[in-house]
């Protein structure tokens, strides 16, 4: 199976076998990281550039050590001591980068669409790592290559997405991966915080947290973003964790093997109680371990190999 895509801006471009074939590829790649020596000279004289606008962990770090264990050379820009904060724009950012002549820029900003612009700019791939709350491909990547290696495959799941839809890049490309690949989602939040019209997707809707966990195969909660809310929308954080926030109780209304995900970075007894996101339906350090070989399979196959 061939690769078309130059860039990865989003999951929403992707065919059911796109992503089959970016996790069957992460999955080859998964072993290099249970080797002694981590490292294979597959992008050997390539140079990524992770150019982040955005703070990041998880995505950067995982990123920058799949780039090293492809041999790739790594360049990682930190927008707070480069030349943006003169006034340079975007666009000559971009350009000045390509004049370095890198092979692929991997990108996150906070606005929607910068990926797609900067992917029309530059002759190098583009990789999507996050743009406003429009989507973040590698992590539903990485989210449903971690829950077809417990599960098997992804079709015919019950998979309840919680917490604040509206904000959350990566609802929408798990939302758009996951349906694509014939699973049942189910979205459940406070009214404020669920995107107006967002059932036309494929998914069910619900407000009732108990409902959404019902019989679910598994529970991914959402980090409460409340740097992306101008307003309050919703009475108190208190209360949103009365009412949303995912506790040991409610497992008992899942399935018997269900499993718990979390993108991170995790508001711990927020979003999902500490119990929870430590004990042993949790799958949440599993989905940074494996984030490393999708974001080397995803390195590989933009660069055409």
């Amino acid at each position: 199976m061939h690769f078309s895509h130059r860039h990865l801006l989003g999951i929403q471009g992707l065919t059911a076998e796109d992503i089959t074939l970016i996790m069957d590829t992460a999955a080859s790649f998964k072993e290099v990281s249970n080797r002694e020596v981590k490292r294979v000279p597959t992008l050997r004289g390539h140079t990524v550039v992770n150019l982040f606008y955005e703070p990041s962990t998880r995505t950067r770090t995982s990123f920058e050590i799949a780039a090293k264990r492809l041999s790739a050379d790594v360049l990682n820009i930190t927008i707070s001591t480069s030349s943006v904060v003169k006034g340079e724009s975007l666009k000559d950012t971009v350009k000045t980068i390509e004049a370095m002549q890198p092979s692929i820029i991997v990108i996150r900003h906070a606005e929607a669409g910068v990926p797609q612009m900067v992917s029309r700019l530059t002759r190098c791939s583009v990789i999507n790592a996050g743009d406003g709350s429009h989507e973040h491909p590698t992590q539903g990547l990485l989210d449903m290559f971690t829950i077809r290696e417990k599960k098997g495959e992804l079709k015919g799941l019950k998979i309840a997405i919680i917490g604040d839809i509206l904000h959350s890049r990566v609802a929408r490309s798990n939302i758009w991966g996951l349906i694509r690949m014939g699973a049942d989602v189910t979205l459940c939040g406070p009214p404020t915080l669920m995107p107006i019209g967002i059932e036309r997707l494929g998914t069910r809707i619900t407000y009732d947290l108990s409902e959404a966990v019902r019989d679910a195969d598994i529970i991914m909660l959402l980090r409460l973003q409340l740097e992306r809310q101008k307003n309050s929308m919703f009475p108190s954080v208190r209360e949103y964790t009365e009412f949303y926030g995912l506790k040991e109780s409610h497992l008992q209304l899942a399935k018997p093997d269900v499993l718990i995900m979390h993108p991170g970075p995790i508001n711990r007894d927020i979003e999902i109680s500490g119990a929870v996101a430590d004990g042993e339906y949790s799958l949440i350090l599993e989905q940074v371990t494996n984030g490393i070989a999708v974001r080397m399979a995803v390195l590989y196959l933009v660069n055409g190999r």
